[in-house]
């Protein structure tokens, strides 16, 4: 095979700016870059020293290039984000946190307005406070309004149809508009305070707070002196432990750490002054070895999507190179003009230390799980006298209730553990009740059928969570589809049916062997059993609640959802309409005489 004539290409190359695109001998994208200058910014990857071992890798494999000339740099960074979004190349950085975040909301057009918390579109009219960094930060925050401002958070549907006070207003955590034990004065008074203290004007609060309570001391009303002085206590409390004084506005810190190879970015989200909370990003290092490097492939991953705001200030603890390019991207995409800084000082240099910081713990602590997951594998492979690390793993267990929603779970892991991606779910249909040999065979006739076909690769190691049965209907698949080279271990749990003692089942023996108690291997055996049977566990449940959700009218021939109203109207419950003979069914204004007795028999035949 010839080898890219990097010489002749570099030297046709233009010097304006645009996007590169890596290619193998294969065809397969290796890498996308963008580039102020075309042509230096490509021929740097063929200079004769000064390279990294990653980016020698990549040069090594390079079989072709191609070009996309652009307007401006700006458009090459947008170009190049969608790409690597598009086709994920394995040489780039790639972030995989495509959800939406949380958000606080206030209504205003209810009389008592209700706090909750909110993702996706904002449709419904009302005030929003965030995002927030995950749903348990909304959740802790939701808590702290709770003790504080006493602001109602149940579902309309609840507050509408209550007749006496509920359980939150027996712990003192809701003052019960929903039967008038507060005046909508005194309730509009504790909503406006929650609005000031998620708008980050926490001051402005406490001295509203201070001036209330000394009013109601002076008119003798201490009960509600007590009050204030207890939310003004609990708000001084947090803008403490928060740090927040001097500080205002929206930004998110971003600190990254590299070590070994790996990366940490640590982002603290602040909004209104205040701390939100924070989350870690582990993005795989391909060519990247610096932390502006890191920030510099990160940053437009991050915030060039829909779902996530951009603050009006980024810090960052390392500038990256083309931070002018990023500054312009992100003001076009937000609308307003946005900053990238390092340099900070007071309230925002404690938060950047704070975040760096973050970083580097937890990148120590993710170094040593790995290498903690790396040395259970290597005694796995002494325990199981392999003459290679195993490097991709798959276990198998199976979930239901008394038959009901048959749910199998393909769980996968690497040398580095957990492929969360990898993971499979698979319905199993048309077996006995409670026959969990047929509902494995099933899910790896259809798991391994796919693999066969080309889609995935076939696991070293295949754990089934079971005995000889599950073991020997495992073999059984393989051998059908005529699957060499995996290697099936049963996990049994033993007499005792606790952690620790399970039984090892090897599929080409037939022979049992039990490992001790502190032995590493079986603690990652336990870990992939373990996390299978939460994946089984998990998708059963969904599939449960779906099925029993589902009315037992839908589904019948003829009856749309007019139809069905009509029925629940009339009968008061789908049980009511199940009990009803066909002469009652004929009743009902739409439904004739063959439409009554094609219910009747839908409804009874369903539960014979």
């Amino acid at each position: 095979m010839e080898s890219f004539d990097h010489k002749s290409f570099v030297q046709r190359l233009t010097t304006r700016p645009g996007i590169y695109q890596m290619y193998d001998a294969d065809g397969e994208l290796l890498y996308v870059g963008k580039a102020k200058n075309l042509r230096n910014r490509v021929g740097s990857y063929f200079r004769a020293s000064g390279l990294s071992t990653k980016t020698m890798a990549l040069v090594s494999r390079i079989q072709d290039i191609q070009v996309t000339v652009t307007s401006t740099e700006v458009d090459a960074l947008l170009l190049e984000h969608n790409l690597i979004k598009s086709h994920r190349p394995p040489y780039n950085i790639l972030l995989r946190d495509d959800k939406s975040y949380p958000y606080i909301f206030l209504s205003t057009e209810d009389k008592y307005p209700r706090l909750s918390m909110h993702r996706g579109p904002k449709r419904r009219k009302g005030s929003y406070f965030g995002p927030y960094p995950s749903a348990a930060a909304v959740r802790d925050s939701l808590h702290f309004l709770q003790k504080v401002f006493k602001v109602r958070q149940c579902e309309d549907s609840y507050f509408r149809n209550r007749s006496r006070p509920c359980l939150q207003h027996q712990i003192d955590r809701c003052t019960a508009p929903c039967v008038n034990l507060v005046s909508p004065e005194d309730y509009a008074e504790q909503v406006e305070n929650t609005r000031l203290f998620l708008n980050g004007k926490s001051n402005e609060l406490m001295v509203r707070l201070a001036d209330d309570m000394e009013q109601a001391a002076a008119a003798l009303e201490y009960e509600k002196a007590a009050i204030y002085r207890d939310q003004l206590g609990q708000l001084q409390h947090v803008q403490a432990t928060q740090g927040i004084e001097g500080s205002s506005g929206d930004l998110d810190i971003l600190a990254a750490a590299v070590d070994r190879g790996r990366a940490c970015v640590q982002v603290l989200f602040v909004r209104n002054a205040r701390v939100l909370g924070s989350k870690s990003y582990y993005p795989p290092l391909k060519l990247e070895e610096t932390d502006s490097e890191v920030l510099a492939a990160f940053l437009p991953q991050y915030y060039l999507s829909a779902s996530r705001p951009i603050p009006a200030d980024i810090i960052v603890n390392a500038l990256p190179e083309d931070v002018d390019t990023l500054i312009e991207a992100f003001s076009a995409e937000a609308g307003r003009q946005v900053r990238i800084r390092q340099r900070v000082r007071d309230t925002r240099a404690r938060w950047l230390q704070l975040a760096l910081q973050t970083a580097q713990t937890n990148l120590v602590a993710h170094l040593a799980g790995r290498q903690s997951t790396l040395e259970r594998v290597q005694s796995l492979q002494d325990v199981l006298q392999l003459p290679d690390l195993p490097e991709r793993m798959e276990c198998f267990d199976i979930s239901h209730s008394s038959g009901e929603a048959t749910v199998a779970s393909c769980v996968v892991f690497d040398q580095n553990g957990p492929r969360k991606s990898d993971y499979r779910k698979f319905n199993i249909e048309g077996v006995a009740a409670g026959d969990d040999y047929a509902a494995m065979q099933q899910a790896l006739e259809r798991r391994y059928k796919r693999l066969q076909s080309g889609e995935g690769a076939l696991p070293d190691i295949l754990f089934i969570d079971g005995g000889k049965g599950q073991v020997s209907q495992a073999m059984s698949v393989l051998e059908d589809l005529q699957i060499k080279g995996v290697m099936v271990v049963g996990v049994a749990k033993g007499h005792t049916r606790k952690a620790g003692f399970e039984t090892l089942v090897m599929g080409d023996s037939g022979r049992e062997q039990q490992l001790p108690g502190d032995s590493a291997a079986l603690h990652l055996i336990q870990y992939i059993r373990d996390e299978a049977h939460r994946f089984a566990i998990t998708g059963h449940r969904a599939r449960r609640d779906k099925t029993r959700k589902q009315s037992l009218l839908e589904g019948i021939p003829g009856v749309g959802a007019k139809r069905r109203r009509e029925l629940l109207r009339h009968f008061g419950s789908a049980q009511g309409v199940k009990n009803a003979s066909v002469d009652e069914l004929k009743k009902i204004t739409g439904i004739s005489a063959t439409l009554a007795q094609q219910i009747y028999d839908h409804l009874h035949g369903s539960a014979d």
